[in-house]
């Protein structure tokens, strides 16, 4: 516990650092918006539109996962942190703001012939009481798990949602990135990872849930279950700048970009 919590400090402090050279080099100061690196590739396409729309106006966006960038707002680093899950009871101090939704994808390579799974066999899959895809209709051979850090929304998300009660198997390789699952997914066939429904693409196969396909449509009309939310969060006062970003983000042309972009508006 003491290490996991030490490299999340170590994170926030990098990111400060980072965030605060950003700021020299501008000449001003930025808005800064540090999280979730499910939610990063989004915020920084909204950011450069932002920039655009309105000149002067500086945002920077930065990853280290959901509890580095709660961590990052709490210790003034960050104007904004963004968490790809609900927050916890523990943290009251933050205000949440719900800037769309996103299904959580479980992906598979586009060469394993799996289409279609239950909950109940991901969640052996993950935990290691399935070991073999022979035993859910795949090719045979060793089942290779591809997880998240702790810390990371995702995960906790995933865990809530699917794990439950057991245990993500300790054989499975943690990765810090949307981009690493889908990285080491995409180069074994018989990887299986989970991530943002959003940043699937066309490199990797999302299967099917009880028979559901894993699509904005279906997390819109509330057929695919393994859904959750994209938060941007905040701490007490909100400086104006990062107020202005804000409500972008939420506005009817910031929800356009999202949905462009395979999420679903907040409301």
């Amino acid at each position: 516990m003491w290490v996991r919590e030490a490299h999340q400090l170590g994170l926030v402090v990098a990111i400060g650092l980072i965030l605060m050279g950003g700021c020299r080099d501008s000449g001003k100061r930025a808005v800064n918006v540090v999280g979730s690196t499910s939610i990063q590739p989004f915020a920084e396409l909204l950011a450069q539109e932002y920039e655009r729309k309105h000149a002067g106006q500086l945002v920077e966006v930065q990853g280290g996962g959901s509890t580095a960038g709660l961590q990052a707002v709490a210790n003034g680093l960050a104007d904004v942190g963004m968490c790809s899950r609900g927050l916890k009871p523990g943290e009251k101090e933050f205000t949440p703001i719900v800037i769309a939704r996103d299904g959580l994808a479980i992906v598979v390579n586009p060469a394993n012939p799996v289409k279609d799974l239950t909950i109940d066999q991901i969640r052996g899959l993950f935990s290691g009481t399935i070991s073999d895809w022979k035993d859910v209709g795949g090719t045979p051979g060793p089942v290779r798990m591809i997880t998240r850090e702790e810390g990371s929304g995702t995960r906790e998300s995933f865990v809530h949602l699917v794990i439950g009660k057991k245990r993500i198997a300790r054989q499975a390789l943690t990765q810090e990135s949307n981009g690493a699952v889908k990285e080491l997914v995409r180069g074994d066939p018989a990887a299986i990872g989970y991530m943002s429904l959003g940043l699937v693409g066309t490199d990797l196969k999302a299967v099917s849930i009880n028979g559901i396909h894993p699509s904005a449509a279906n997390v819109l009309a509330g057929k695919y279950t393994l859904t959750r939310p994209f938060l941007f969060v905040t701490r007490g006062a909100v400086r104006p700048e990062a107020q202005k970003f804000i409500d972008y983000v939420v506005s009817n042309d910031g929800q356009k970009i999202l949905e462009s972009e395979g999420l679903v508006r907040a409301k």
